[in-house]
């Protein structure tokens, strides 16, 4: 897959089992949902449809090919550029007519591996008072809270509608938990990385071949679904046995092994039930050496140093760890935490050879 100028960090030798299934047991109307969203994921958008005029890829899968990470990296800006704001995603590509974005090399940026976006629908079905319960532990290293978000595009399928709060919605996607919805992601995903406007996201930079809105509403819809209705890919360890150093040294504070799904969300395949996530959804002071880029988030602000603890979901699909891909095994992944996960870090250094091989064979096993 061509990466449009994006470099691949850390290229590794990954598992070959299929990612692309959908959950199991899912009634017809959702595999018939499956299917067509799939396609969406897989389009291959042109000028002629409102690409660009600048752009990081053609197509969902462009970034997360086979439902993984990358290939290629998304690149935002740390300090201003000519018209270039802080946060501004470079893109290195463009339309007929139109330059891709070119900074010099002495412009500070952050750089992120898009996440993954299998077993998402787990992390949606989750009870939001769990999340909730969670940040209101007491812990002697680990403060993680909540991010409260709008929602910008609701579900499109019925029965997901929940009640507006005034003071936002639990945030759980994207590597901040900058959204409450997978729609949400789809679509700004659309709008920021292929410069595709639609109802859900309307506002786009002038310039692109087609009039007016790009998608239709039901196109981020059918999209969203199409990562809402994934499986998280078959493990060869039981997540309900870890070892018990998973617990011990701290992992489990924040890799939270399973969270109770919504009894009434409208995917039965996914309500009631314990998700195997190995997350709490909650942003975390990750220490200064993961500190990226200030955002603010509606009535919130995103500190430098906060990331959301990553769902520990397929990872021998992965081919580079933490939000930058700087690390090339989960080994050098655990060894970079700092900040509230500090204290596990050392517990893990400091673990008997036989006992620390262990639980990196569990983990990247999940």
């Amino acid at each position: 897959m061509l990466s449009l100028g994006c470099d691949d960090p850390a290229p590794r030798v990954v598992g070959d089992d299929p990612s692309d299934d959908p959950i199991a047991g899912l009634e017809a109307r959702w595999l018939q949902r499956f299917a067509a969203g799939d396609a969406d994921f897989a389009h291959v958008f042109r000028e002629s449809e409102g690409l660009g005029p600048r752009f990081v890829q053609r197509s969902c899968e462009g970034c997360h090919a086979e439902d993984g990470r990358g290939p290629g990296v998304v690149t935002r800006l740390r300090e201003s550029h000519g018209a270039l704001r802080p946060g501004h995603v470079v893109k290195p590509a463009a339309i007929a007519g139109f330059e891709p974005d070119v900074v010099p090399a002495s412009v500070r940026r952050a750089v992120r591996m898009p996440p993954a976006v299998f077993g998402r629908g787990y992390l949606e079905a989750i009870d939001a008072a769990a999340i909730e319960a969670l940040a209101a532990r007491t812990h002697p290293h680990v403060r993680g809270r909540v991010l409260r978000v709008p929602v910008r595009a609701r579900v499109g399928q019925p029965g997901f509608e929940r009640p507006r709060s005034p003071n936002g919605e639990t945030g759980r996607f994207g590597l901040r938990a900058q959204f409450a919805t997978l729609d949400d992601f789809v679509a700004n995903a659309y709008l920021d990385d292929m410069g595709l406007s639609s109802p859900q996201r309307p506002d786009e930079d002038a310039g692109d071949r087609r009039e007016g809105l790009d998608l239709e509403a039901d196109t981020v819809h059918r999209a969203a679904d199409y990562v809402r209705l994934l499986a998280i890919p078959a493990r060869s360890v039981d997540p309900a046995r870890p070892p018990a150093a998973f617990a011990e040294v701290g992992c489990a504070t924040c890799h939270v092994p399973s969270l109770p799904t919504r009894a009434d969300y409208p995917i039965a395949a996914l309500a009631g039930i314990d998700a195997p996530v190995f997350t709490d959804l909650l942003l975390h002071d990750m220490g200064p050496e993961l500190a990226e880029l200030r955002e603010e988030i509606w009535q919130e602000t995103i500190g430098e140093r906060e990331w959301r603890t990553a769902p520990l979901i397929g990872l021998r699909h992965l081919r580079a760890y933490l939000h930058d891909g700087r690390a090339a095994t989960v080994d050098a992944a655990i060894r970079a935490h700092g900040g509230e996960a500090a204290f596990a870090r050392d517990a893990y250094v400091a673990l008997p050879a036989e006992e620390r091989a262990a639980l990196l064979g569990y983990v990247e096993a999940l």
